[in-house]
């Protein structure tokens, strides 16, 4: 900053939620989840146990999924 400039603060809201969605392996699940997702109208949201192996990114709606094999042992 330089001397006689006033600084600005941006502020935005998120919102931010987690979610046990059980399996998003059934056909339709992650477009379902997608919707449910943006109803709610979530920014970030922390799902968990997908149930999909390996990891990756996946595109539903308006939402990227990144998802990860997680713990080995379930």
């Amino acid at each position: 900053m330089f001397l006689g400039e006033t600084s600005r603060s941006i502020q935005t809201e998120m919102k931010i939620g987690t979610w046990n969605v059980r399996s998003l392996y059934r056909a339709g699940s992650l477009k379902a989840a997608a919707r449910e997702l943006a109803r709610y109208k979530l920014d970030v949201v922390g799902v968990q146990v997908v149930r999909w192996d390996k990891e990756g990114t996946v595109r539903a709606g308006d939402y990227d999924f990144f998802y990860g094999k997680g713990n080995e042992n379930h």
